[in-house]
């Protein structure tokens, strides 16, 4: 299955999402920002704890269908820059299954990964 990677999300969330299948989460890395648009058009986003530079094939994380995005400004109280807002976007997911990478595909600074779907004892995470 086909997916856009998430990556450096933090473990509590996808622990949340574990437990509960249906998750809306607040994506502020710019990285992951733009992923996400790209997702729009996939439907599906591969969520992982390593950060971008650390994702190989063998990377395990949740496999998670985009059910709506959301972009929004948010404005920031910032003294030391000139910087004063920044852009978040609301993803509503729900989970798919437990993936882990099997061929990683790379457009400008966006992952598209291969992932096959695994039984939750051949997991590594956690």
């Amino acid at each position: 299955m086909e997916a856009v990677t998430l990556a450096g999300i933090a473990r509590r969330v996808l622990d949340e999402l574990l437990r509960s299948p249906y998750k809306t989460l607040e994506i502020r890395s710019a990285r992951n920002v733009v992923a996400l648009e790209r997702a729009r058009e996939l439907g599906r986003v591969f969520l992982t704890y390593e950060t971008y530079q650390d994702i190989t094939i063998g990377t395990e994380g949740l496999l998670a269908e985009l059910l709506k995005l959301e972009s929004m400004e948010q404005r920031i109280p910032w003294e030391e820059s000139d910087e004063r807002e920044i852009t978040v976007c609301r993803a509503q997911l729900r989970l798919l299954g437990l993936g882990r990478i099997v061929e990683i595909r790379k457009k400008n600074t966006i992952l598209f990964v291969r992932v096959r779907e695994m039984f939750p004892q051949e997991m590594d995470i956690g």
